[in-house]
This record gives C-alpha cells, sequence and structure tokens, in this order.
C-alpha cells in the first residue's frame, strides 16, 4: 500500500471521527446543561465528562485531518 493510499484511507477515517465527534459533543451539551434538571446526578456528571473526552477526540480528528491533508498536497484551511 502506498503512502498515498495510506493517508487516504487517514483522511476518511479522520473525517467520520471529526463527524461524530462533533455530533456526540453536541449531545452531551444538550444533556449536560439544558437538560441538567431533569436528569439524576450520576448521568448529569457522565455528560460532563463525556463532553471533556468528546472535544479531546473532535481536535485529535482534526488535526489528524490536517496532517493527511497536508501529506497528500492539498490544501489545509
Amino acid at each position: 500500500m502506498s503512502d498515498n493510499q495510506v493517508m487516504e484511507r487517514l483522511l476518511k477515517f479522520a473525517n467520520g471521527a471529526l463527524l461524530a465527534s462533533v455530533l456526540a459533543v453536541l449531545v452531551t451539551v444538550v444533556l449536560a446543561y439544558p437538560m441538567a434538571s431533569s436528569l439524576p446526578m450520576p448521568v448529569q456528571i457522565g455528560a460532563h465528562i463525556a463532553t471533556l473526552i468528546f472535544a479531546t477526540t473532535l481536535k485529535l480528528s482534526y488535526v489528524t485531518r490536517l496532517v493527511s491533508l497536508r501529506s497528500l498536497g492539498r490544501p489545509v484551511h
């Protein structure tokens, strides 16, 4: 497998992970803040922790996307 094929696969993975992590952050923020009054305390705590974890995943996915784009010689915005 060539380097370009590896980077294309990495880019596809990073794009998917980026989408999934954005959706997960949105869900956990909604659970942690607007819906907090209707959720038990352990769920609220879990939502806050999950927000931090998914925000980190979002950042890592974005950096992975930038690395793969640069390796492929594509514009990095």
